[in-house]
C-alpha cells in the first residue's frame, strides 16, 4: 500500500516537472511583458508555480491560460506592492529634505486617479481588461487571447473602449 502512495506521490510529482519545464520560459516572458527584470520575472513565476503547484489542478481545463493569468496576476501585485514601497520611501525622502507637494496638486493627483478608477469601473469588463492590458504593453495577440476574441477584432473593440473612456472621462469631469 505505501509502495502504490509513493508511486503516485512520484507520478504527480513528474507530472509537475514537466509542467514547470515545459511552460517556465513561457511565464517568464509572460510577467518580463509587465517586469523587464530577469530576475525579478523568474522570482514571479517560481512564485507562480508554487501556488499552482498546491491548487487542485483537476479543475483546470487550460493549463497555459491559468498559468498566464497567474503570472499576471502575481506580477500586477508586485507592481502595486513596488509602488507602495517607492511612495514610502519618497514620503521619507520629502521630510528629509523638507518640500512636499502643495496640497493643491496632491488632492489634484488623487482627484484624477479617482476619476480615472471610476471611469474604469463604469466600463465593462471586457474594455476595462483590453485598455488596462494594452497601456501595460500587451500585443493584439496577447489581447486576443486573454480576452478570447479574433485578433482582427482587437483594433476594432480597443477603439471602441477607448471612445467611451473618454467619454465616460468628459462626463465626470464635466467638461461635456
Amino acid at each position: 500500500m505505501e509502495e502504490l502512495i509513493s508511486m503516485s506521490d512520484r507520478s504527480e510529482t513528474d507530472d509537475f516537472e514537466s509542467l514547470f519545464k515545459n511552460y517556465y520560459p513561457m511565464v517568464v516572458r509572460q510577467i518580463m511583458r509587465i517586469i523587464p527584470s530577469q530576475t525579478i520575472a523568474e522570482d514571479i513565476a517560481q512564485d507562480v508555480f508554487v501556488r499552482f503547484y498546491r491548487m487542485d489542478r483537476s479543475s483546470v481545463k487550460h493549463i497555459p491560460a491559468c498559468l498566464i493569468k497567474m503570472a499576471i496576476h502575481t506580477s500586477y501585485n508586485y507592481v502595486r506592492s513596488e509602488k507602495r514601497h517607492l511612495a514610502r520611501i519618497e514620503k521619507e525622502s520629502l521630510y528629509v529634505t523638507g518640500t512636499t507637494p502643495s496640497t493643491e496638486s496632491r488632492w489634484l493627483q488623487r482627484y484624477e486617479i479617482a476619476t480615472v478608477r471610476d471611469v474604469l469601473a463604469q466600463m465593462d469588463e471586457r474594455e476595462r481588461n483590453l485598455l488596462l492590458m494594452k497601456y501595460s504593453g500587451f500585443s493584439y495577440d496577447e489581447l486576443a487571447e486573454a480576452v478570447n476574441i479574433n485578433k482582427g477584432s482587437v483594433g476594432t473593440l480597443l477603439s471602441r473602449a477607448k471612445q467611451r473612456f473618454r467619454r465616460k472621462y468628459k462626463q465626470i469631469r464635466g467638461d461635456d
